[in-house]
């Protein structure tokens, strides 16, 4: 049969809709894009925010409307927090975000039987990690390796713990093999990707966390480059660094999931630690990495957040000193705490989302002049605009001028120059 996905959300939902790709090719069947003709079409949804819900909705609507005579599946995020909302769209199969490849089981036998057919489970119940393929990106350049599911943070805007469940784990010893197998497949990074990687290895109970395991896939594929997902600050320790830094091919970009620099925003979120804390991090990874690209993610007019309040998460973002940051005007999630606190007004909203994203481009475009002068071991991915693009260890683009094809190829690339969001290069020697 003939399968279409459509994916929405993070990247542990990309990874996921991969996953589920190998698969359908490997039983036989055929993936095409979501615009073509299918036997099926799956909504892979997300439910962040409200928004995600009204994105999730939609596709499986035009899905129909557009392919009365197909299947249409939904699984994901919004099926398993939102199940009596997705039983009135026309769909004919109905999953969450636990047992994938059971998902496939099910949608082959729908196509064939045309029954409808809903198969969702309880999120909190669960407690076994559901290892898929690992997944690629860019060719076969880079792969995420998804080993973690589930969050028990519980922060007052977030609705993820209710559709992901408990913490769960990917054995170390079948993280290792994934990453010995994707390492002969031709692959030349990995990204650790989960829900909350910075809990790996708390459900396993045997004393070994998120360190531990970067260890021993540096070990098991010491010419692959290893790179983080996003972190939480507690896991950024002295002893962390000191392990970390001792990684050879471990990529020095690390973000440090933040949200807000005012303590008081903070405590409102339910985050588990305050700006000295987030601090002390930022310190440490600068102190054991030369110049590491440390990134973040901000909330701006969170629930209650005070003009006062906002201009110290401007002066604490100035002190962190960030490569990169993604800002988001706080969006509403109903069924969430927040949603039920004092509303900021959307344009209050939007006009600091103006404000720190200028302070964010100021510091952006320092981090990327500071590089100017160094030589970094780029990996190449694709040509573009006259030029090949690929990204240095701390994950900043690098464009470089050449007559030969650079993909897949690690090259040793001294930095010339800055252009827009990426860096200017020149070719020095291969590796």
């Amino acid at each position: 049969m003939k399968v279409a996905i459509y994916t929405l959300g993070c990247k542990v939902n990309q990874y996921e809709t991969q996953a589920m790709e190998q698969e359908l090719r490997r039983r036989g069947h055929e993936v095409v894009p979501f615009s073509e003709g299918a036997d099926a079409y799956v909504v892979n949804t997300c439910s962040v925010t409200a928004v995600s819900d009204q994105k999730s909705r939609q596709m499986l609507s035009r899905a129909r409307r557009e392919h009365p005579e197909a299947v249409v599946a939904v699984c994901g995020c919004y099926s398993q927090t939102h199940p009596e909302d997705v039983r009135k769209l026309p769909v004919d199969l109905i999953a969450g975000t636990g047992d994938r490849m059971g998902f496939l089981d099910l949608l082959e036998s729908e196509v064939t039987d045309r029954r409808p057919v809903e198969n969702l489970d309880r999120s909190f119940d669960r407690r076994t990690f559901e290892s898929l393929p690992a997944g690629g990106l860019e060719g076969r350049t880079r792969a995420m390796l998804k080993v973690e599911d589930g969050c028990v943070n519980f922060c007052s805007y977030c609705i993820i713990p209710y559709a992901r469940g408990p913490v769960r784990s990917l054995p170390p010893e079948n993280a290792v093999q994934q990453t010995k197998e994707l390492s002969a497949a031709g692959y030349r990074e990995i990204v650790l990707t989960g829900i909350e990687i910075s809990s790996w290895g708390r459900d396993l109970k045997n004393g070994q966390s998120l360190i531990d395991l970067m260890e021993a896939l540096s070990a098991a594929a010491p010419e692959l480059r290893l790179r983080l997902g996003s972190l939480e600050p507690r896991t950024v320790t002295e002893d962390f660094c000191r392990r970390a830094a001792a990684l050879k091919n471990l990529c020095p970009q690390f973000h440090l999931s933040m949200q807000s620099g005012c303590d008081a925003t903070l405590k409102r979120m339910n985050r588990k630690y305050d700006t000295a804390r987030y601090l002390q991090s930022v310190e440490l990874l600068n102190r054991f990495f030369d110049r590491p690209a440390v990134t973040t993610d901000l909330i701006v007019g969170f629930p209650g957040e005070t003009e006062e309040e906002f201009a110290q998460t401007l002066d604490f973002i100035r002190r962190c000193g960030f490569a990169r940051m993604h800002i988001f005007p706080y969006s509403i999630r109903p069924g969430t705490p927040a949603a039920e606190m004092e509303q900021i007004p959307r344009a209050a909203k939007e006009e600091r989302a103006r404000r720190a994203a200028a302070v964010a481009e100021e510091l952006r475009l320092l981090y990327l002049r500071g590089c100017v002068g160094a030589c970094y071991p780029v990996l190449y991915e694709q040509p573009k605009g006259g030029a090949f693009i690929g990204h240095a260890p701390n994950y900043t683009e690098v464009r470089v001028k050449s007559e030969h094809d650079l993909h897949n190829r690690i090259m040793q690339t001294r930095i010339t120059g800055v252009e827009s969001d990426a860096l200017l290069g020149e070719l020095e020697e291969t590796t």
